[in-house]
């Protein structure tokens, strides 16, 4: 059985760049039917040395999760590319 504490230790990763996208912040759960909608990821990067903020949180759907496992949560996400 996977606890909800035990998923905010673990880093997202995107298998489609490698990308780390942070650890898990929060979880989106439809309590009516008892089901998790998605995760949002606490974003990592520091903006400028940290002077202006960090990265925008990132809210990944259930369905782009591929594969939780015992240290990492690994997404599918066709993101923009931001290393221009």
């Amino acid at each position: 059985m996977l606890k909800v504490s035990d998923l905010r230790l673990r880093e997202i990763v995107n298998v489609l760049d490698g990308k780390r996208l942070g650890l898990v912040q929060d979880l989106d759960i439809d309590l009516e039917v008892g089901r998790v909608k998605g995760l949002l990821a606490q974003g990592t990067q520091a903006r400028f040395f940290g002077l202006l903020g960090r990265d925008e949180d990132l809210y990944i759907a259930w369905e782009q999760v591929i594969r939780i496992g015992e240290d990492v949560i690994l997404v599918e996400l066709d993101l923009p590319r931001t290393d221009y």
